[in-house]
Parts: structure tokens; sequence; C-alpha cells
């Protein structure tokens, strides 16, 4: 008994240590610094090139061999380096977050025997096929969007199905939602329309921004809950709830300021039409249901990423009442693991999101209607805004309320003219902790 328990523990601290390799803790890794900049990226070589090789036929078991030098590279280089001021900790997230859909991205293309095909594309080029001149029946093949028409076609194809991300004109983007374009048609009625919505999803991240780091605690690095416990208990929901429309729309603000800026380059300087830029999001406030907002409403960014972290598997376990689970496991562990330290709250929030979808869907069958109207927003709201809290709490208490700085003091329109009026708060907040 004893040679065996040697035997695990020492499996188990080979296991360990080999982990650390690739994650290493907190204390041990590197600063982030523009000299060290291209090693914390260099995973997107490996990366486009198998990016490049899925848009090549009989290219499967070079992918499959590809896959792990992908996945290691790329969680060593996220994870082996951190920004060391905490001020820039949600850059540190970001940078996680997004390794984290490269490596979904990787297995994607590693398991997917055939390749990935464009919508309307019947077969892929081989790696040593030149180019057709003209092929009618298989047009998509050789027809580059204008942003990266004139970039070689090996990279243009590795570029292309990369930045994929909800998969619009692609095998893997077949049935995700897409909202419909409030914006002109026109190239510069577009562009002028895409401009306004930035400066104002600016102007809300700032709002947003600014009322969150005016609460004591919660707007520092070092953290603090969004239930301050000296207030009486309705001021201090109301503070909470507060915080967590704010973060909300920060979230909200931010993801649609990107895309409007990543719109900008690609429509207005790249030359991309802008029927291939439709919205990332469908006003989240105006859901009916759990399944509205999240299959709907909210971004499809990562719908990909979470099929396959979590859907394929549960859906192979347990159907389509394990591909809902899993999907929002993924979700949890996915909004988790890019912090430094974990909070099981984050995980337990999404997978209650899908518990809740599944009542919806129990809901119906026993009724045969849809949830939806007032009963059902306010089903909605109390599984968002009342259980989203306790997600709010966690990122708070770990210093992401203070490390928002997407948009510098100085620039900010909010905290210079109403910095008063914030001051004030935190004085009135702060009595009460000293009455």
């Amino acid at each position: 008994m004893g040679v065996s328990y040697s035997f695990s523990a020492e499996l188990y601290e080979g296991a360990y240590r080999a982990f650390r390799e690739f994650v290493p803790l907190s204390q041990d890794r590197k600063p982030l610094s523009w000299s060290t900049l291209p090693y914390a990226f260099a995973y997107f070589i490996p990366f486009l090139f198998m990016g490049y090789l899925v848009r090549r036929a009989n290219t499967h078991l070079i992918r499959l061999l590809l896959l792990p030098t992908v996945i290691g590279l790329t969680l060593r280089c996220s994870y082996g380096y951190k920004l060391m001021n905490p001020v820039y900790f949600i850059l540190d997230w970001a940078r996680t977050l997004v390794a984290l859909v490269i490596i979904s991205k990787a297995l994607d293309f590693a398991f997917a025997q055939n390749g990935r095909f464009k919508v309307g594309e019947k077969r892929l080029r081989g790696i040593n096929e030149p180019l057709p001149k003209s092929d009618p029946d298989n047009e998509a093949m050789h027809e580059p969007t204008d942003a990266f028409a004139r970039l070689p076609p090996w990279l243009s194809d590795a570029l292309e199905v990369s930045l994929a991300v909800r998969g619009i004109g692609w095998d893997f983007g077949q049935g995700t939602y897409l909202p419909q374009s409030r914006r002109p048609r026109e190239r510069g009625p577009f562009l002028r329309a895409t401009a306004a919505s930035l400066l104002l999803n600016l102007l809300y991240l700032d709002l947003s921004t600014s009322v969150v780091e005016s609460v004591p605690g919660v707007g520092s690095v070092s953290g603090g809950s969004i239930f301050l416990p000296y207030l009486p208990l309705p001021l201090r929901y109301t503070v909470s709830t507060i915080v967590h429309l704010c973060a909300g729309i920060m979230v909200m603000s931010g993801l649609e300021a990107g895309d409007d800026l990543l719109t900008l380059l690609f429509v207005g300087v790249l030359g991309q039409p802008p029927s291939e830029w439709r919205p990332i999001q469908e006003n989240p406030w105006a859901a009916q249901s759990l399944h509205e907002l999240w299959a709907k409403r909210w971004h499809q960014l990562l719908r990909r990423t979470f099929m396959v972290f979590g859907g394929f598997l549960g859906q192979w376990v347990a159907g389509d009442l394990g591909l809902v689970i899993g999907v929002f496991v993924a979700s949890g562990l996915y909004h988790e693991v890019g912090l430094q330290t974990a909070d099981s709250r984050v995980t337990l929030f999404f997978v209650l999101q899908g518990v809740g979808v599944l009542c919806e869907t129990a809901w119906k069958k026993l009724t045969g209607r849809r949830v939806g109207g007032l009963a059902g927003r306010v089903w909605t709201y109390l599984f968002v805004v009342g259980l989203g809290q306790m997600t709010t709490d966690a990122w708070c208490g770990r210093g992401l309320g203070g490390a928002v700085l997407i948009i510098p003091e100085w620039m900010s329109v909010f905290r210079t003219f109403l910095g008063p009026a914030f001051a004030w708060i935190t004085q009135t907040l702060l009595q009460y902790n000293h009455a």
C-alpha cells in the first residue's frame, strides 16, 4: 500500500509540475512589456498555420498532430506573462479569454475531418494545388473578401477562417442568429451611423465605469463587495443592483464599441461591404425569456466556443438537455478560468441560466405556450439582474471594478463634469460606515 501511495503521490506531483509549466502561478509569471509582447502572442503563428491547413484538402492528420503544439503554446504564452500594474488586470483577463477562444477554434479545426468550407463551397484546394482561374461550380473557393484580396491566397485563407468568430458565411456558423442591421446600406451613411454608435457607446461606457468606481471598495483594485455591509438592507441592495446594472452596461457598451471600431476599420479602410458587418447584439434589455436572451439578443460571439468546450460533449452524453447544460457550464468556466483565483459563484450563475432555459422548455411542453410577455420579462430579469449579482460581486471582489480603465480619467466626460456628484455619493455612503 505504501508503494502504491508513493507512486500515486509522485504521479500527482509530476502532473502538477507539468501543468504549472503551462499555467504558472501568478507570482511566477514574467512581466508583460513591449519587449516580451511578441512572446506573449507567439501562439498566433501555429494557430494561423492551423487555419491555413483547415482550408486545404487532405490535411486532417497534420492538423491533429499540430493541435498539442497550438494548445500548449497558447496556454504558456497567455498565462506565462502578466501586467505588473493591477490597474490593468482586466487586460490580462481579456488576453486569457482570447486565448481560450483560440484553443476552441484550434480544437474545432483539428477535428473537422474534411476541413472548413464557406457556404456554397463544394471542395477545398490541395496544399500544392494552384489557384484556379475559374471554377463556376466552386466559385467561393477562391474569392477572398475585399479586406484580404491583396494578400497571398494562403494567408487570406488562414485569416478569413481564423477571424470568423460568428462563422458568418461558413459551415460552422450555420444556425447562428444574426440581428438585423438598422444602419443604412450605403457605405458613407453606414460609416457615419457606425461612428455615431461608437461615440454613444463610449459615453455609456464612461458613465457606467464612473458610477462603479465611485462606490467605496468596489472601485478599488484591491477589491470589495458590492453588498456594502454597513448600509441598511434596502439601500444595500439598491446600491448592489445599480452596480450590477452598470457592470452589464459596461460589458454591452464595451463590446459594441469594439465592434464599431472594427467595423470602421474593415469597411472604411479595408473595403469590406457593410452587409458583412451585422450588429453583434439586439437590445438584450427587451428579452422576454432566457431563451430569447441567450440565443438571440445577447451577442453570439462565443457560441461556437461554448459548443466546442461543453455543448457537443453534453449532447453526446444526455441529448438536448446535456447540450444546454454543457454550453452553460462551459460559459461559466470560460468566464472564470481567466482570472487568477477561482470563484464558483460565476460558474453557478451560468449553470442556473441553463436550468432556467430548461424550465422554459418544460413550460412550453406542458402548456403549449412559450415564456413571454410581462411575466416572461420579469422571469428573465429575476435570473439576470437578481441572480447575476453574484457574478458581479465575485468579479469586483477581485479588483475588476477598479481595474476598468478603458477610458483614461483625463478623457472621462462624466468624471470631469459630474465629479462633485460622485464625490457626494461616496461621502454619503461612507457616513453610513462611520455612523
